[in-house]
């Protein structure tokens, strides 16, 4: 009986599968996958096929007993929602940004910005503004407008007699504003002197070479080894230059300087004394100083490689859309309907310098101090000065002096 059960069975009969092995993947449908013949294994495929009851080499992925994963394999990041198949964000799973709504309670995060403000009020903070523009324009008048405080350098001297310098020579007055808790010191830097010549041939160096002369102290207060824990910032913020109401185009003197000097600090250009223009004289010789700044390739703040997003890009289009502002300044107050406001009697009413209806000084105003303060001392620091650290490191002559005006326009 064991004989003939013996000799019913041929070589050829396949021998009984356990049940785990009948679980297994089909070696012989993968290797006719990939070119194998039927039921052994294609040459050069041992990833998909390896000895019977081995696992394949580097096929753990695509083979496990049924229910489990492959050992060493790791489980496929998408993540499956009905027929939709989502990738999880670059980064991994901790990439993610959580929210007010996605975290598990109050974290306190943003008590930061009072920690900064707090620091910001007791430490204060400076703010260096320039003035330049011939004699006559206002510059003064207009800086104590500015800040609603005799604060100009004419305003300081008690004995101050006005004449006209045969050279320019740029003078600061500093102050110490407070209001409301908060103290800026406050540097105003006049040039008397600038576009008074007969020939005003390179009158532009001295403002330059002090422009340098402040990045070079910076920068060696920054290289020294024992530094001061807050360098003192004297370095030029903002330069306001004023442009004659003449309603015609820009000058030789005013395209020079705002060309040089554009590449270096942050020009706002005004139209002083504006009121003796009238309102389409006003609007016409606006657009034309813009043609003007066009064709010349001259840079004033703001720049709009410096936008830093849409939000902030839509506001600083409109302010340049507004240059140059067209401005009047006064230190006398009078009285408008019951109120006491800014402004220049003249025979034909009163030209209220804060309302934007009869000049733009409350723009000019809103762009130097209330809106665009920090980001003119950004600039300063992250463009201007950069620019110039990187020219006098490369070039290796730090400790060599500041070089002057006209070096300065060699390396730009």
């Amino acid at each position: 009986m064991e004989e003939s059960e013996r000799t019913e069975r041929t070589p050829t009969d396949p021998s009984p599968l356990s049940e785990e092995q009948q679980h297994a993947p089909q070696r012989g449908e993968l290797a006719l996958q990939t070119g194998g013949s039927e039921g052994q294994p294609a040459v050069g495929a041992l990833p998909q096929g390896g000895a019977e009851g081995q696992p394949a080499v580097g096929a753990l992925p695509q083979g496990g007993q049924e229910g489990q994963e492959g050992q060493g394999s790791s489980p496929d990041p998408r993540v499956e929602t009905g027929t939709e198949t989502r990738s999880p964000p670059p980064g991994g799973p901790q990439g993610g940004v959580l929210r007010g709504p996605d975290l598990l309670g109050y974290v306190g995060i943003e008590a930061v910005l009072d920690q900064m403000r707090r620091k910001t009020m007791k430490a204060g903070f400076e703010f260096n503004i320039m003035v330049v523009g011939q004699s006559g324009l206002g510059k003064s008048t207009l800086v104590n407008t500015l800040f609603k405080s005799k604060v100009s350098r004419k305003s300081c001297s008690p004995n101050y007699e006005e004449k006209i310098s045969k050279t320019v020579q740029l003078q600061s007055v500093s102050h110490v504003i407070e209001e409301k808790g908060v103290r800026m010191k406050l540097t105003v830097i006049d040039t008397p002197g600038f576009g008074d010549q007969i020939n005003n041939d390179r009158c532009w160096e001295p403002v330059l070479k002090h422009v340098n002369e402040q990045y070079e102290k910076y920068l060696r207060e920054e290289l020294r080894v024992n530094r001061q824990r807050k360098i003192p910032d004297t370095r030029v913020h903002c330069c306001i230059y004023f442009l004659p109401a003449s309603g015609h185009w820009l000058r030789p003197i005013d395209v020079e300087f705002m060309k040089r000097l554009g590449k270096i600090v942050s020009i706002v250009p005004v139209i002083a004394k504006a009121d003796t223009l009238t309102l389409e004289e006003r609007t016409e010789f606006k657009q034309r100083i813009r043609q003007d700044l066009v064709a010349n390739g001259i840079q004033v703040y703001p720049q709009k490689e410096n936008d830093e997003d849409a939000e902030e890009r839509l506001l600083n289009n409109t302010i340049r859309e507004s240059i140059p502002f067209a401005v009047v300044g006064t230190d006398r107050e009078h009285q408008v309907n019951g109120h006491r406001v800014l402004g220049r009697k003249t025979k034909w009413g009163i030209v209220e310098v804060e309302n934007v209806a009869h000049c733009e000084f409350a723009n000019l105003r809103d762009l130097l101090i209330r809106s665009h303060l920090q980001d003119l001392k950004q600039v300063t620091h992250d463009v201007h000065y950069e620019t110039y650290r990187v020219q006098r490191l490369t070039a290796g002559a730090v400790h060599q002096g500041a070089p002057n005006g006209s070096d300065l326009e060699s390396h730009l």
